[in-house]
């Protein structure tokens, strides 16, 4: 049976998987409209457990709710530092974010209400949070097809940050998305390329049919 789709569609799709980036420096400057619309379509498109679409988007275009953004996520770089002990320091001289640069700014959250959903949730509820990652994956894979640059930032209190957007109880912020224009796309991931840690070996991560200690 045909896949429908060309080897070079095929191949196209592994290349950006391969190159998809957390990005965290930014070249200032507005995202075109018409993209941004596509890329919120292309996260839409995600899976989620029961069809529950939990993912809400919230676009952040206040100067004053991104200044305010920042401090929350300052404030937990501090405090992450503070955690790691003797590699606090080496965290610190890290860039976690590319707030300040980025032409636009997003907000993804878990929606309220997600208790009434229990089709695929029933012993497994985090599936919900599943559900949303995949949404940000597929924006992510997007935004790389289209050229812009895409991080993740979770480096923020979930409770203060849901308080400043004014979130219905139950609801909680999984991520802050800065997306926008790139002078280029690293050649690997930033935190390989400043040494951080290394990409694991991919035959440590797999086995067949029981947990294997090359799987540990």
């Amino acid at each position: 049976m045909s896949a429908g789709f060309t080897q070079q569609e095929i191949d196209t799709v592994y290349r950006v998987i391969q190159e998809r980036r957390d990005v965290r420096h930014f070249v200032p400057g507005a995202v075109d409209e018409a993209v941004i619309a596509r890329l919120l379509h292309a996260a839409h498109q995600a899976p989620s457990v029961g069809y529950m679409q939990p993912w809400r988007f919230i676009r952040i275009a206040s100067a004053s709710v991104r200044s305010a953004i920042i401090e929350l996520v300052e404030a937990e770089r501090l405090n992450t530092a503070a955690a790691l002990g003797e590699r606090g320091a080496e965290f610190m001289r890290l860039k976690v974010e590319g707030i300040r640069e980025c032409g636009a700014l997003f907000v993804v959250a878990l929606a309220d209400g997600r208790e009434a959903h229990v089709f695929g949730r029933r012993t497994l509820p985090e599936m919900d949070l599943a559900s949303v990652a995949c949404a940000i994956q597929n924006m992510w894979l997007a935004s790389r097809a289209e050229g812009l640059g895409m991080g993740w930032v979770s480096l923020f209190d979930p409770e203060q940050l849901a308080q400043l957007l004014a979130m219905p109880d139950g609801a909680r912020p999984v991520a802050v998305l800065c997306l926008g224009h790139v002078e280029q796309f690293y050649p690997r991931p930033m935190l390989e390329m400043e040494g951080w840690d290394t990409r694991r070996e991919l035959a440590q991560l797999v086995a067949v049919d029981r947990w294997s200690n090359t799987a540990g």
